[in-house]
C-alpha cells in the first residue's frame, strides 16, 4: 500500500491524546452515605468491572476513528501492476495561452478554465512528483521541473501571449525535456484546439502517454482586417492617398455592416461601414489626404464584439518632403531627364557618371535611370543588381551604339529583357498597357484615336524567358517599353534611346507622366507593418550603434534593444523574443527617431473554428485519450496514484462506523445493577 500524501501520518501522534484523557481521568469524586453497607463491596466490583470494559471500548472506537481519519487523509492506494514508481512521476502540462484562449464560455475565459484544470492535475498527484509548465512563448524558464507549490505559482502568472505554436512543436518540447528524466512521464495539453494549431502532419511523441483536454467556448462571429497596402511607394505631402485594406470574416454567416475607421497620427482620416460574405474575403478602398511631412502611424479600428483582440490594425509610413533621383550617364547629362524630373521641385536630382558612382548610397535612392552608357562595366552591374533585389527601381535607355554583352550581362540575371540587335525601321506605338499600375490614374479618359509615339529605329527586347509588363509595342507587336519584377525592386527597360534620332519619346506628351508615375511606384521604403513571432529581420536606413549611442525600439514606457548588424547600403535589426506586444514603435538613436515600425499580430488566431476528436485522433496516430474539458475532473487523471486502488473512501467509513460505535457504546451500554437485598 502507498500513500498520496504520506506527510499527513506524522498525525498518528494524536493517538495519544484520548490515551492520556483515558489514563488521567481527573474526575472530582462525591461521597454517598449508605444506610446498610452489607453489600457496598460486591456492588462496586460488579460496577467497576463493567465500567472498565465500557470506557476500554470507547477508547478504542475513538482510537480507531481518528486512525482512520488520520489514513484519510494521506489517501491510501493500492498501485496497480504497471505503476511500481508511484510518486516518482515527471508531469508535463501545456496551457495554451494564444489569443483565442480569451474568448469566453460559461466557466469565463478559456485561460482562466485551463489554469484551473492545469492546478487540478497538479493536485491529483503526489507531493513528491515533479512538474513542467509550458506555454505558447516557450521560455527557458519553463523547461525545469517545478514542485506543486511551485508549478501552481507559475500558473497564475501565465497571461496571454501573441505566440501560436503547433501541436507538433508543443509535443516534441514536451517530450525533449521529459526524455531527459527518468521514471513515468505524462504530458497534458490544454487548449481549444483551433484548426490553425495543426502543422498538416502527424504528431510524433513516442512511447509517453499524451492527454488532449479540450476547453470549448461558444461558437461567436469574428471580421479582422488580414492586411493593409498603398497604391503609391512615394507619398508627396497634400497629396490624396488610396489605402487598399483586405477583410477576413471567419464566422460562418454573413457580418453586416462592420464600422470601420482609419486613424493617422490620432486623426480621424476615414470612415466606413463593409459588410463581408460569410467565410470569405473583400478587398475594399479607403481615401484620404493631408498628410504632413515625417513618419505616419496608422490604425485601423474596427467594431467587433465581443472578440476583439483582432479588432486594431497598425501600419506606418513616411512622407518625403524631396524624392532623390539618380541620374547615371556616359558623361553627358541627358537633357530630357533634365527637364523631366527639374519641372516638379518634389524631386531631387543628382548625377553621376558611370565611372564614378557611389556604391555605398545606391539604396538611398528610390529611383535610378541610366542612359548614355556604351558600356556598363561589371562592378556597376552587379551593385544594381543588389540594389534592385533589395526593392530599388531601375529604369535603362541603351545609347545609340549600345555595348550588347554589357547589358545583356547586366539585365538577364534580373529576368529583364536585354537590348538586341538594332531595327532601322519607322513604325508606330499601337498600344499602350492601360492595365499596367503604371497607367492606371494617369487618363480620366482614353481617346478613341490617340496620338502615340512615332519610332525611326529601335533595339529589339529579346528576353530571357520571362514575361515582363508591356508598357509600350508597336504596331508590330514588337515590344517598345517593358518592365520587370526582380526580387523585391523593379527593372524598366526601353527599346529606344533618349534621343530623337530613334523617337519622339523624349518630348512626347506620355513621357512625362509615365516618367511621374514610375518614380512614384518606385522606392524600397520599409513594409508598412510587420508581423510579431516571425523572427524576420527588420532592413532599415544605416545606424551605426555603439556601446553610448544604441539603437533603441521605443513604444510609451517599454524600451527593446535590438542586435544590430551592417550590411552594404543598409542595418539590419533583429529583435529579440520580448516584443510581444502589438503597436507602433519608434525606431531611435539617442533623441533623433529614425524610422516608425508597426508590428501586427499573424491572425491565425482569428479564426475560431476548432479540432474535433475525430480530427484529433489524425493527428495523433499514437494512442492519446481525448476528453471535453466539460466532463474533465480528478477522477478522469490518468496518474500512477489513482490508476490503483483507492482506499481513501473505505478509510472514511470505517471513521463514521468506529464514532457511531462510539456513540452507541455510550448511550447503551449501562454500568449500573440492580442490588437485591437479602433479608
Amino acid at each position: 500500500m502507498h500513500f498520496l500524501y504520506p506527510a499527513f501520518l506524522f498525525a498518528l501522534l494524536t493517538l495519544a491524546i484520548p490515551i492520556v484523557v483515558h489514563l488521567f481521568n481527573f474526575r472530582r469524586y462525591k461521597k454517598v452515605y449508605f444506610s446498610n453497607v452489607q453489600f457496598l463491596k460486591e456492588v462496586q466490583e460488579q460496577q467497576a468491572s463493567r465500567s472498565n470494559l465500557k470506557e476500554r471500548l470507547i477508547l478504542a472506537a475513538r482510537m480507531l476513528a481518528l486512525f482512520f481519519l488520520v489514513l484519510a487523509f494521506a489517501r491510501p492506494f493500492i498501485p496497480g501492476k504497471n505503476n511500481v514508481d508511484a510518486g516518482r512521476q515527471q508531469v508535463s502540462i501545456f496551457i495554451d495561452n494564444s489569443y483565442s484562449m480569451q474568448t469566453l464560455n460559461r466557466e469565463g475565459s478559456l485561460l482562466d478554465e485551463a489554469k484551473q484544470k492545469a492546478k487540478q492535475i497538479a493536485s491529483a498527484y503526489s507531493i513528491n512528483d515533479r512538474f513542467q509548465l509550458l506555454t505558447q512563448d516557450f521560455e527557458g524558464k519553463h523547461q525545469r521541473l517545478l514542485n506543486r507549490d511551485e508549478f501552481n505559482d507559475a500558473v497564475d502568472a501565465v497571461k496571454i501571449s501573441p505566440q501560436s505554436r503547433n501541436l507538433s512543436q508543443v509535443a516534441a518540447r514536451q517530450q525533449s525535456l521529459l526524455n531527459m528524466q527518468g521514471g513515468d512521464k505524462q504530458i497534458y495539453i490544454l487548449s481549444d484546439f483551433q484548426k490553425n494549431i495543426t502543422s498538416g502532419n502527424n504528431t510524433q511523441t513516442g512511447v509517453i502517454p499524451v492527454n488532449l483536454i479540450q476547453l470549448k467556448a461558444s461558437e461567436l462571429p469574428n471580421v479582422a482586417v488580414d492586411s493593409v497596402w498603398l497604391l503609391n511607394a512615394t507619398h508627396r505631402p497634400g497629396e490624396s492617398e488610396k489605402m487598399l485594406i483586405r477583410l477576413h470574416n471567419y464566422a460562418g454567416k454573413t457580418a453586416e455592416k462592420i464600422p470601420l475607421k482609419l486613424m493617422i497620427n490620432g486623426v480621424q482620416k476615414a470612415l466606413g461601414s463593409f459588410t463581408v460574405s460569410a467565410r470569405s474575403t473583400q478587398t475594399d478602398t479607403l481615401n484620404f489626404s493631408g498628410l504632413q511631412t515625417g513618419w505616419q502611424r496608422g490604425e485601423i479600428q474596427l467594431q467587433d464584439n465581443p472578440v476583439t483582440f483582432d479588432n486594431s490594425f497598425y501600419f506606418s509610413f513616411n512622407v518625403n518632403s524631396k524624392l532623390p533621383v539618380l541620374l547615371i550617364d556616359g558623361g553627358t547629362t541627358n537633357k530630357y531627364l533634365n527637364a523631366v524630373f527639374g519641372a516638379d521641385a518634389f524631386f531631387a536630382i543628382k548625377h553621376a557618371q558611370d565611372g564614378n558612382v557611389d556604391y555605398a548610397a545606391l539604396n538611398t535612392y528610390p529611383l535610378i535611370v541610366m542612359s548614355d552608357i556604351s558600356a556598363i562595366s561589371a562592378g556597376l552591374a552587379q551593385q544594381l543588381k543588389t540594389y534592385v533585389s533589395k526593392g530599388g527601381t531601375l529604369m535603362v535607355f541603351p545609347p545609340a551604339e549600345a555595348d550588347v554583352a554589357s547589358y545583356q550581362a547586366l539585365l538577364q540575371p534580373m529576368g529583364a529583357a536585354s537590348p538586341g540587335k538594332m531595327v532601322e525601321e519607322a513604325g508606330k506605338v499601337g498600344s499602350l498597357n492601360l492595365q499596367s499600375t503604371v497607367f492606371k490614374n494617369i487618363f480620366e479618359s482614353f481617346p478613341q484615336n490617340p496620338d502615340l509615339p512615332v519610332v525611326k529605329k529601335y533595339y529589339t527586347l529579346s528576353s530571357s524567358g520571362r514575361q515582363g509588363e508591356s508598357l509600350m509595342k508597336l504596331q508590330t507587336g514588337q515590344a517598345l517599353w517593358e518592365g520587370y519584377t526582380s526580387g523585391k525592386g523593379k527593372v524598366y527597360v526601353s527599346a529606344v534611346s533618349l534621343n530623337e534620332e530613334f523617337s519622339n519619346l523624349p518630348v512626347h506628351a506620355l513621357f512625362v507622366p509615365v516618367m511621374f508615375r514610375v518614380a512614384l511606384l518606385s522606392g524600397h521604403d520599409q513594409p508598412l507593418f510587420y508581423t510579431i513571432g516571425n523572427n524576420q529581420a527588420i532592413e532599415t536606413v544605416p545606424l551605426q550603434s555603439t556601446e553610448k549611442q544604441l539603437v533603441k525600439l521605443l513604444k510609451g514606457a517599454q524600451t527593446i534593444i535590438p542586435d544590430v548588424k551592417q550590411q552594404e547600403g543598409g542595418t539590419m535589426l533583429y529583435l529579440p523574443d520580448m516584443l510581444n506586444e502589438t503597436g507602433l514603435y519608434d525606431l531611435k538613436k539617442q533623441d533623433s527617431t529614425a524610422a516608425v515600425l508597426a508590428f501586427n499580430d499573424n491572425r491565425s488566431e482569428s479564426d475560431l473554428s476548432y479540432l474535433n476528436s475525430a480530427d484529433l485522433a489524425k493527428i495523433f496516430p499514437q494512442k492519446a485519450s481525448f476528453l471535453a474539458g466539460e466532463k474533465f475532473n480528478v477522477n478522469n487523471i490518468n496518474s500512477a496514484e489513482n490508476s490503483g486502488l483507492q482506499l481513501w473512501k473505505l478509510c472514511i467509513i470505517l471513521a463514521l462506523i468506529c464514532l457511531a460505535a462510539e456513540t452507541l457504546l455510550i448511550r447503551f451500554y449501562k454500568t449500573d445493577k440492580n442490588i437485591v437485598s437479602q433479608a
